[in-house]
Parts: structure tokens; sequence; C-alpha cells
């Protein structure tokens, strides 16, 4: 395909996704089936447009002056590639199967548009609902901290200390040029390429035989920050994939027991063929069956209760740009009302002297310290550990850095630690 044809195809993908609400794989993967003629290296390169423009959507609308696939596209083409409207005019030439030539206001727009005056969930490419929360946690930096989310994200990846050290690792991926993670202790980071793709990791033996993980920085410091120990018996309430099941038998040097479950069976899935290629022997799943309570041994048996609840995600809206857009108000509130109650599943699970780990990979403070601050008025037994003593235990300081203002527990952002968004506070139980 030519990259005009590509840029159709793009706009074409973006039309249904805006009128049948998909996301963005599921459109992608449903155009690639119905156009057989395209290779892998076309639908990359119609993948990488798309996301793109989720990236920069609001922007580009702005710069445009219209809400349309095309218009966005154009001014992505504008703003990530620096084209200039000559430039786009060549790819739009309306011939075979390029887009219609531009008109006389888009050629204006590309020309002369700027962002001058635009408010600031127009320059930082964050829904309008949110500026309002955007505000009340970055205030004036909240235009950074939404450019800062809407980059491209790198490729983190957790060296698995059960199978080797992070020097070993680094040796053996030496061809892809990774760099070793600013914060976390068992990272590597390998950037990626022009066209937004990052490494064919299924084909590296260090990742087949288990010896690394896709995980972001930030998320290995969540796990690390909950202080699982040798020997504790461990609790992850909303485990998913078991990514951070993963971390956490690493860190326990499969000594005690971690039990992982989820209020979804189907997202545990995956979990079972990843903890037997990384050698993490100490994971028991535990499958929801209908109604039954799985959970009625584990009452205040604990040592750790590690909650990674359902949230907006607002804070891997570098991975997932497209999410950030078919969010609503309404899905904040319902995630709202899964963490009080995954909080209190916790809660009941903790033994005297054991620690609740809240951690979510949303930047709201509705979502964060908010919920924490319900918590312990709700349960005076409770007390938070302090920014200092997380990042002490577990084994980064400069973590104390990033220290929440609003209440417990301990930020990340791209735009101030370079990860994803994560929160994470410690809750102590009194013995």
């Amino acid at each position: 395909m030519t990259p005009s044809a590509r840029l159709s195809a793009a706009i074409e993908v973006l039309g249904v996704m805006e009128t049948q609400h998909r996301p963005a794989s599921l459109a992608l993967k449903d155009w690639g089936q119905s156009h057989r003629f395209a290779g892998s290296g076309d639908r990359a390169a119609i993948g990488t447009l798309i996301f793109d423009t989720m990236r920069r959507r609001a922007s580009s609308a702005w710069i445009m002056g219209a809400q349309t696939p095309r218009a966005i596209l154009l001014g992505v083409l504008r703003q990530t590639r620096g084209l200039g409207a000559d430039a786009v005019s060549a790819l739009c030439s309306g011939e075979k199967h390029a887009p219609e030539p531009l008109s006389d206001a888009e050629r204006t727009s590309l020309e002369e548009a700027s962002l001058e005056g635009a408010p600031d969930h127009v320059r930082g490419n964050y829904p309008e609902w949110l500026a309002a929360s955007f505000e009340a946690v970055f205030g004036a930096r909240a235009v950074e901290a939404g450019q800062a989310l809407s980059e491209r994200a790198p490729v983190d990846l957790r060296v698995n200390t059960l199978k080797g050290e992070r020097g070993a690792a680094l040796k053996q991926l030496d061809h892809l040029n990774p760099l070793i993670t600013p914060l976390s202790p068992w990272g590597l980071r390998i950037a990626v390429g022009p066209d937004g793709r990052g490494p064919a990791l299924a084909a590296e033996p260090a990742y087949v035989k288990g010896q690394v993980e896709v995980q972001d920085e930030g998320s290995q410091l969540a796990a690390l920050l909950g202080g699982a120990e040798e020997g504790q018996q461990v609790l992850d309430l909303c485990a998913g994939g078991g990514g951070k099941s993963l971390a956490m038998a690493a860190m326990m040097e499969n000594k005690g027991q971690i039990f992982a479950t989820d209020s979804d069976g189907r997202r545990l899935t995956p979990s079972i063929a990843r903890l037997e290629r990384a050698g993490a022997r100490n994971v028991q799943i535990r499958a929801p069956r209908g109604k039954a309570d799985i959970l009625t041994d584990l009452k205040n048996h604990c040592d750790l209760v590690f909650v990674d609840a359902p949230c907006t995600g607002t804070g891997s809206w570098r991975r997932n740009p497209d999410a950030k857009w078919r969010t609503r108000p309404s899905a904040l509130q319902l995630r709202l009302s899964e963490q009080r109650a995954a909080l209190e599943t916790a809660a009941a699970c903790v033994k005297k002297g054991g620690a609740l780990a809240y951690v979510t990979c949303s930047v709201l403070r509705e979502e964060n310290e908010d919920q924490v601050r319900a918590f312990l008025e709700a349960h005076p037994d409770y007390l938070p550990r302090d920014a200092a003593h997380m990042a002490r235990k577990a084994g980064v300081p400069a973590l104390a850095d990033h220290a929440s203002p609003f209440g417990p527990g301990i930020r990340l952002a791209p735009h101030s630690s370079g990860t994803d968004g994560f929160y994470a506070a410690v809750l102590v139980r009194g013995g």
C-alpha cells in the first residue's frame, strides 16, 4: 500500500471507531480481516497513524477546526510527522486510493493554525470532563502532565530474579540496546522505533525462557512498594493477568504463598502460562466459583493483601491512548464503587499487624487519595505507612521524592517519574 492508501485506510478505521464506539485494537483487527491484501507492514503503519491520532485528538481537532476523522488525521500529520501543507497535499491527491484533495480551509489550517488560546484540556490532549480533576492534581502542570501521557511509551521489562540477575539479562538483550531503568532495580528499558513499534520479544530467548517479563517501570515499583516478604501469606485480590503476582513471587524468592484471584476468572487465564514460564512456584490461582466465597479460609489470615484496584486507567494512556476518549463520567463512578468494594473485601482478609497495599494505574485523586482517606475514616484500626518508610522498605529511597501531596502514598506519572501513572499506598492494621 502507498502512504496515501494507508492514510485513507486510517481515516476509514477511525470512522468506524467513532460511529460504532469500537476500541482501536478491535477496529484495526476487523479492518485487517476484511482487507487481506494489506501486509503486516501496512497494518502496522495504519495502526501507528490511529494511535498517534488518539494521542493528540483534541489538539489536532483544534488546529483543523473540525472533529471529523479526516480533519483529526490531517492535524496529526502536522503535529507528529512535521508535515506542512504541501506534503499533506501530496498525500491527498484524490487519485487511486488517496484521500480527496485538501480544501482551501484545510490548507489554511495546516499553514496557519496554532494552539494559542486553546484551553488546557486541548493543549494537554485529555477529555474536557476531566479538566477539573487534572487541575486538582497537577495544578499549573496539567498541560505538561497531559502531554506526557500523550507520548509513546518505551518498552519496559522486569528482570525475573528467580532466573537470574539484571546484568545477565542486559547482556542477553544487548542487541536491542536496553537501558537500566532509573528507579526500578529490576527494570530494563527499550526505546520504540520511529514507527512506534517495539522489538519482537516473542522471538527473544530471554523472554521465552521467562528471564524477563514486559512490565512498565511504574507497575514494577508499585509491586515493590507493596512490601511482600519471604514466607508471608499474600493475597493478590485483583490479579488479572498476574504481572504483580509474578513480581511478588520473585520478591519472596518462591517462599511463602501468594493467592491470586480476580472477580473475572477469564482475566486469570494468561497467568497460568506466565507463572510456569517464570518458574514461580508459590502462586495459587483461585478462580471464582459462582456465588461461593473462595476467600473464607483467608479471612484475618494474610500478612499482605495487594489490591491492584480496577480504575479508569488514566495513568496508562501512553499505552492505551484511545481509552481516554472512550471513558465516560459514568465509568469513573462505577470504578469508584468497585474500588470501595475491593477495599472492604481486602480488609476482611488482613490479619492483625498485616498490611493492605492499595494500587491504581490512575492519576485521579478521586480514585487514589480520596479512596484511601474514606477507607481510613471507616477503619480506625488501620494506619497509613508514610512515603519515606514505603520507599526505604522497597529499597528505593528516591521514591520518597514522589510522595503524594494530597494524603498517604506515592504518586508516579510520566512527566515527573518517566513511568506510567501509578498510585500506591500501604495501610497497616493495628495488632
